[in-house]
C-alpha cells in the first residue's frame, strides 16, 4: 500500500526541526563566518549548544549507525530531513552531517583501522575538527583513471607527491582523505589508493583558495592543493592498496542522493520568493489609463510559477522514489540508475527556478542583495561536482539499455502492419479454437 505520510512520531520531529531551523539556525547565514572554521571561537559558543540541542532530540548525524552516535535512519527519513536543513548553509554542522565531513566519516568507519577511527573518526563525529576530501586534479577533472599524484612506498612511510585541485574545505580541515596511485601498472580501476594526510604534514601547501561565482580568495573554501615529498606511516592506507575507486564510489553514492536533498529546499526557497515578488509587484495595467496590476495576474508570470512548481514537485517525487529503493535494496550499485537520473536533474531544476525568480525581481535579481544569481551557480556547481552531467546522462542510459533486448526482425517490433497481422492471426487461431469445441 502507498503511503504518501510520514510516521506521526518522525513527523513530529521534523515539525521541531522547522521551527529549530527557522528560529535559531537560519539566521546563522547572514553571519560573516565559516561553520568549518572550530578556530572560530565565538562562533563555536554560539554552535554547540545548538548542536547539544540537535543530539538532544536525538537528531545527530543520522546518517550513521547506533553505533557511531547516529539514528541509522534510512534515507527516506534524510531525505525528509535534509529537505529542511537545506535551506541553511550552518544547518548541516549545527545536526552533524556536513559534507565533506558525513561522507568522510562514513569511509572512515566502514574502511578504517581502530586507531583511525580513534585518531580521526571520534573528533570529526564530535565536531571538534573539520576533514576535506582531495581528490580531483588540475588536468584530469573528476576523471579518476587520468590522475597523476602518486604515493610511492619507502620502508614503512607513503611519500606523496602531486596537485589536487578543488580540495573543498581544504583551509579549515585538521587531515584530507587523498586519492593517489599507488600502482601505476594495475588496471584504471585498481592503480589508485586512498591515504589520511594530517594538516600539519610537511610538505602539504594550499597554493591557494579558489572562489567559486562572486566570491574572493578569501572567501573561497576551495583548496588547490600541492604535495611535495609528503611523508604519512603505511598505517595511513585505508581500507587497502588499489582499493580507491570502490570506496570513492561508496561515498559518492550517498553523498549525490544527500545533495539532492538539500537542493529542493534551494529550489523552493527561490520558489518561495519568485511568488512573494509577483503577489507584491505591480506593474501597469493597461494603456488606456493608469490602473496597476500585481505581476501574478499576467500570465507570463503564471507560466513561470506553474513550470517551476512541476519541475520542483517531481523532482521531489524522483529523489523520494531512490531514497527509498536505496532503503528497499540496502546497495547504492542496484540504484546506480535512478542515483544517475538524480545527479542529472538536479542541476537544472535549481538553475531553472532561480533564473525565472531572478528574472521576476529584475535588476534587484541580478545584485548581489539578492541569493538568485548565487544559486545558479551552485546548481552549475551540482552539474559539475561528483561528476558531470554528461557522465550521469551516460550511465543513465547504458542503465536503462540493459533491460531492453535488440529486436531481430526486419521491421521493429511496434510496426503497424506486423502487428495487425499478428493480431488478425491470433484471432482467427482463437476462432477456430472456440468452432472446435462446439
Amino acid at each position: 500500500m502507498w503511503d504518501f505520510e510520514t510516521e506521526p512520531e518522525y513527523q513530529a520531529k521534523l515539525d521541531w526541526v522547522e521551527e529549530f531551523m527557522r528560529e535559531k539556525v537560519e539566521p546563522l547565514d547572514f553571519l560573516d563566518a565559516s561553520p568549518y572554521d572550530k578556530s572560530d571561537e565565538q562562533m563555536m559558543r554560539i554552535l554547540r549548544p545548538l548542536q547539544q540541542e540537535v543530539r538532544e532530540q536525538g537528531l545527530w548525524a543520522c546518517h550513521l549507525g547506533p553505533e557511531l552516535g547516529g539514528q541509522g535512519y534510512g534515507q527516506v527519513k534524510l531525505a525528509l530531513l535534509n529537505e529542511i536543513l537545506g535551506r541553511s548553509r550552518f544547518a548541516p554542522s549545527v545536526f552533524g552531517c556536513q559534507a565533506p565531513d558525513s561522507g568522510n566519516a562514513e569511509i572512515i568507519a566502514h574502511f578504517g583501522t581502530e586507531e583511525q577511527k580513534a585518531r580521526y573518526l571520534k573528533p570529526l563525529l564530535d565536531g571538534e575538527i573539520s576533514s576535506a576530501y582531495s581528490m580531483t586534479e588540475p588536468h584530469a577533472g573528476a576523471d579518476p583513471t587520468l590522475f597523476t599524484t602518486r604515493a610511492e612506498r619507502d620502508g614503512d612511510h607513503w611519500v606523496i607527491n602531486g596537485e589536487k585541485w578543488f580540495t573543498s574545505n581544504a583551509k579549515f580541515a585538521s587531515f584530507y582523505i587523498v586519492m593517489v596511485v599507488t600502482n601505476p601498472d594495475a588496471g584504471p580501476y585498481e592503480r589508485m589508493s586512498q591515504i589520511i594526510v594530517p594538516r600539519e604534514t610537511p610538505g602539504v601547501e594550499i597554493v591557494r583558495n579558489v572562489g567559486v561565482g562572486s566570491e574572493s580568495s578569501r572567501e573561497g573554501g576551495h583548496g588547490y592543493v600541492r604535495y611535495t615529498d609528503v611523508r604519512v606511516p603505511v598505517d595511513n592506507l585505508l581500507g587497502g592498496e588499489g582499493k580507491a575507486f570502490a570506496i570513492a564510489q561508496t561515498r559518492l553514492g550517498g553523498g549525490r542522493i544527500h545533495h539532492a536533498m538539500r537542493t529542493i529546499a534551494q529550489a523552493r526557497r527561490a520558489f518561495d520568493m519568485m511568488c512573494e515578488r509577483a503577489l507584491s509587484r505591480e506593474v501597469r495595467g493597461s494603456r488606456r489609463d493608469d490602473s496597476r496590476t500585481p505581476l501574478s495576474n499576467l500570465q507570463m508570470t503564471q507560466e513561470k510559477i506553474a513550470d517551476s512548481w512541476l519541475q520542483i514537485e517531481q523532482f521531489r517525487l524522483l529523489v523520494l522514489r531512490t531514497a527509498w529503493l536505496i532503503d528497499k535494496h540496502g546497495d547504492y550499485l542496484k540504484v546506480r540508475k535512478d542515483i544517475a537520473a538524480v545527479k542529472v536533474a538536479m542541476p537544472a531544476v535549481l538553475h531553472d527556478v532561480a533564473q525565472r525568480a531572478l528574472h521576476l525581481h529584475g535588476a534587484l535579481g541580478a545584485s548581489t542583495e539578492m541569493p538568485f544569481a548565487a544559486m545558479m551557480i551552485g546548481a552549475e556547481v551540482l552539474g559539475i561536482a561528483d561528476g558531470p552531467t554528461e557522465v550521469h546522462k551516460i550511465t543513465l542510459a547504458k542503465q536503462v539499455l540493459r533491460q531492453y533486448a535488440p529486436h531481430e526482425g526486419l521491421f521493429p517490433s511496434g510496426h503497424l502492419p506486423t502487428r495487425r497481422e499478428q493480431a488478425q492471426a491470433r484471432i482467427a487461431e482463437l476462432l477456430e479454437h472456440e468452432a472446435a469445441q462446439v
